[in-house]
């Protein structure tokens, strides 16, 4: 697992529309493996890609690097219970932000337990927020169909 990113493949991209994402928007480099993750606000509702629920814990995990480097503290990821039958995971920094997330809407439900945390923030070498070149966007897509599943 990569130190920084925590992820165990370099080129994952969990959002659909890979090529778009990478080709349009502002990417977190990883410093330590290349991994790219997006780190651009939705221009619509003004809210970064972890802000939103994921449908799986390793899509949450995905990104919530991303979520510690514009935070610059560590995060944890919780289990939120929707219904009987569907749940998601959300992004907090702390346990009030969650606390203060359910408290808006009664029918979500969560143990407040993380799933995955991470114990402290720490800035890596390397490590680059920009848009990426096309040339790279195409490289970056070429190792991701390489990558073993």
């Amino acid at each position: 697992m990569c130190p920084e990113c925590y992820s165990n493949k370099d080129r994952v991209t969990p959002m659909y529309g890979p090529s778009d994402c990478l080709s349009k928007h502002t990417q977190y480099i990883c410093g330590t493996c290349g991994r790219c993750i997006c780190i651009e606000k939705d221009a619509r509702r003004n809210l970064y890609r972890w802000n939103f629920p994921f449908k799986s814990l390793e899509s949450a995990i995905y990104y919530i690097r991303t979520a510690e480097y514009v935070l610059k503290e560590p995060c944890s990821v919780y289990e939120i219970k929707l219904d009987k039958e569907r749940k998601a995971y959300k992004i907090f920094a702390t346990k009030a932000e969650l606390v203060a997330y359910l408290k808006k809407d009664k029918n979500k439900k969560s143990n407040k337990v993380p799933v995955f945390q991470t114990n402290k923030y720490q800035e890596y070498p390397g490590t680059e927020v920009r848009k990426l070149t096309q040339d790279e966007m195409i490289s970056y897509m070429i190792g991701q169909k390489n990558e073993p599943k």
